[in-house]
């Protein structure tokens, strides 16, 4: 059974820093692209990042890129996502995610595993 499930999301301070887990389990992570989405209340579900399998791309939105880092390690079957200078706008629900290719696929409709989500709060 193909499963993803985040953790490390929390309440932090204005300009702190996170790190979320996704673990998977059912599959391997090593042939397949995740990707990190999150939504905040009363808004629509947008991408923030996402890792290749085939060559180790990264991808950012703009809104976080220079602040957050994503990687992989396959040993442990786990991608990650380092949030510093974290902002109040970064408060929400983190979910990742696969579309069952090597590649990032541009549409979150193309994207068919998701994990429960991992809540993030940035407030002071």
């Amino acid at each position: 059974q193909v499963q993803l499930v985040e953790s490390g999301g929390g309440l932090v301070q204005p300009g702190g820093s996170l790190r979320l887990s996704c673990a998977a389990s059912g599959f391997t992570l090593d042939y397949y692209a995740i990707g990190w989405f999150r939504q905040a209340p009363g808004k629509e579900r947008e991408g923030v990042s996402c890792i290749s399998s085939s060559d180790g791309s990264t991808y950012y939105a703009d809104s976080v890129k220079g602040r957050f880092t994503i990687s992989r390690d396959n040993a442990k079957n786990t991608v990650y996502l380092q949030m510093n200078s974290l902002k109040p706008e970064d408060t929400a629900v983190y979910y990742c995610a696969t579309a069952g290719s090597s590649w990032c696929q541009p549409n979150l409709h193309e994207y068919d595993y998701w994990g429960q989500g991992t809540q993030v709060t940035v407030s002071s």
